[in-house]
């Protein structure tokens, strides 16, 4: 099948979800990756793999060619590769907006609530500079800012608490901040890629509640049949931390600076007010709850055994 859609992140936690639903509508994917074997789990008649570097404009000039839409959700938060906000998240998504056009392909680009020049956190900052460059281009486009994943979050808590059932929380974590399923961020992305009457538009998506790092970490500790409260690494750590290794091995110093934002900044979503008009136009997306993706965590580990990452 030609592959109508690319997929830029397609082997990350959204876009394999993505790269699913959409396959599973009879859509050709094309999914573009620095390391097939990363791919290997979206192997199907309906995906081709190709392998690139959205940081390389001639990659994504290849992986861009004969398709419809463009589909933007990689991130350099974490650095692989060498990757940063910069180079990925702004300067890789202005050359896949570059190549869609070239393609004369639509766009969707994923990027946070919250996104602003002027954002305490550098990959909004960097997120926000993609629309800008995206609004320039002049290629119709369709923009989804999602909040929090949870399941993120739940992984790292899960995976910091140990033998104690003690998740590390970085800061105070008394912050409210609204977590949003990668699922039901999936569902919207599944929608608006065959849906042009979105395009010029940016959606907004969150979860249900907001909650603190500390209820959170509180979640995963009674999920895991324990009553004890999270340990917490002190903001003056952090600082010292994002001054010190920061400098060295600057993926760490970004963690600890984005830490030290989630745990001050406004980073709440408020659905009732109307902030979710999304969940109104689109009236099937789903509306998952920390709770509801915690429990089903923990109904899979019951049914098969854990296997290492």
């Amino acid at each position: 099948m030609t592959a109508r859609v690319l997929v830029a992140g397609g082997t990350g936690r959204l876009g394999t979800l993505v790269v699913g639903q959409l396959t599973a509508r009879g859509v050709g994917v094309r999914v573009l990756t620095r390391d097939p074997q990363r791919a290997a789990h979206l192997a199907g008649d309906d995906v081709e793999v190709i392998t690139g570097d959205v940081r390389d404009p001639a990659s994504t000039t290849a992986a861009a060619a004969g398709v419809d839409v463009v589909v933007c959700a990689v991130h350099g938060f974490a650095g692989p590769g060498g990757g940063s906000p910069a180079t990925i998240d702004r300067d890789g998504n202005v050359h896949l907006i570059e190549a869609a056009r070239a393609a004369g392909a639509d766009v969707v680009l994923m990027s946070g609530v919250g996104a602003a020049s002027d954002s305490p956190l550098e990959l909004f900052r960097m997120k926000y500079a993609a629309e800008i460059a995206l609004a320039a281009s002049g290629v119709p486009a369709t923009i989804v800012r999602a909040s929090a994943f949870v399941e993120l979050w739940l992984d790292l808590f899960t995976t910091t608490a140990g033998r104690s059932n003690r998740p590390l929380v970085f800061g105070r974590g008394q912050n409210p901040i609204n977590f949003v399923s990668v699922r039901d961020v999936a569902a919207l992305v599944d929608h608006v890629v065959t849906a042009p009457e979105t395009r010029g538009q940016t959606l907004q998506i969150g979860g249900p509640a907001n909650l603190t790092m500390t209820d959170l970490a509180r979640m995963v500790i009674a999920g895991r049949g324990g009553s004890r409260e999270p340990r917490h690494v002190p903001r003056g750590a952090l600082r010292v931390m994002a001054a010190t290794v920061g400098r060295l091995r600057p993926e760490l110093g970004r963690q600890a600076r984005a830490a030290l934002a989630m745990d001050r900044y406004d980073m709440t979503f408020d659905a009732e007010l109307g902030a979710d008009a999304v969940r109104t136009r689109f009236a099937d997306l789903p509306r998952t709850s920390p709770a509801a993706v915690l429990q089903n965590r923990h109904s899979l580990n019951h049914l098969a055994p854990e296997r290492p990452s």
